[in-house]
């Protein structure tokens, strides 16, 4: 195997699209969000929960900030605090579908290294999300504030279970 070689295996397996254990049952149809206003969704979102996965193991106080792009592309912005520091990983994202998106935090490895990223529900004031992957590898529940309603939190297990997550695989994020 060749240096360069060796060195774009290890950006993939490093990368938040590499495959991860999945928490879906796949073959279960994955219904996404009728329609999603992207202008809406811009902004900043709390990580309320996510499915198991390493490049956010022992993540807390997770944020994720999209903004629009002048070409209609998003840039992304995920932060977490590890050990008492923040850290920030940018990134790129463009619709592929109503309700899906790509996002690569190797833009310049372009499709190679992109995670699906569909929009599963939003709440028609854009409080809440449901975000899934179709391969079942990841999953989140976003919010605009660091806490989440009772009935929100039911919604939410709703729709990922709709669309086959084993959702007691589910963790519950520290904000």
């Amino acid at each position: 195997m060749t240096l360069k070689s060796l060195t774009l295996a290890a950006l993939l397996a490093l990368s938040p699209c590499a495959a991860q254990a999945e928490v879906r049952d796949a073959s279960v149809a994955m219904q996404v969000a009728p329609k999603v206003d992207l202008n809406r969704y811009m902004g900043k979102w709390y990580e309320i929960a996510r499915f198991p996965n390493r490049f956010e193991a022992g993540c807390t106080k997770v944020t994720a900030t999209y903004a629009l792009l002048a070409d209609g592309d998003l840039s992304v912005a995920n932060a977490c605090t590890k050990g008492g520091a923040t850290e920030v990983a940018q990134g790129k994202a463009w619709v592929v579908g109503p309700s899906k998106l790509k996002v690569t935090f190797v833009p310049w490895l372009g499709d190679i290294a992109a995670g699906d990223y569909w929009i599963l529900d939003v709440k028609s004031n854009y409080s809440m999300a449901v975000v899934g992957a179709p391969k079942g590898g990841f999953g989140w529940i976003l919010a605009r504030k660091p806490t989440l309603s009772k009935a929100d939190k039911d919604r939410a297990l709703k729709v990922f279970a709709a669309n086959g997550y084993d959702t007691t695989q589910l963790e519950w994020v520290q904000q």
